[in-house]
């Protein structure tokens, strides 16, 4: 298995099912590009609860990127020429939703907490050019 990190769309809306075994997972296809300008589909099944409930939050046609174990897969279309896909068991989803948090969250952060230089330790009498040292070596 590859780790990877795949940015696409949303072919069409995630589903939600049950396993067997009663634990519920949910299932997507995303089209990705690849290098040479072709598009990729991407199976995608997601069984943490973090994952599922971001892909079930997005419509198709949104932009999606995942973070998971990927599996390459060959495929014959209509006409018999083969075709690449790739199947992704995702462990994280990040949509714009959630770039855009983040950002805020980070713009808040940095905005209530700027840092306060002369209360930081010194170096004893001086020495070191005033620079930050927390080695207490005093060289």
């Amino acid at each position: 298995m590859i780790d990877a990190l795949i940015a696409g769309r949303l072919y069409a809306a995630a589903n939600e099912r049950t396993s067997a075994n009663g634990n519920p997972f949910v299932t997507a296809k995303v089209t990705a590009t690849a290098g040479s300008g072709e598009s990729l589909f991407v199976n995608v099944i997601a069984f943490s609860q973090t994952a599922r409930t971001a892909l079930l939050a997005l419509d198709a046609g949104d932009s999606v990127a995942l973070s998971g174990t990927l599996t390459p897969k060959v495929w014959t279309d209509r006409h018999g020429d083969a075709k690449p896909a790739l199947d992704m068991t995702a462990h994280a989803v990040l949509t714009p939703y959630h770039v855009t948090r983040k950002r805020k969250a980070m713009q808040d952060d940095s905005a209530s907490s700027t840092p306060n230089r002369a209360a930081t330790p010194r170096t004893a009498g001086g020495q070191g050019g005033g620079s930050f040292d927390d080695m207490g070596d005093d060289l």
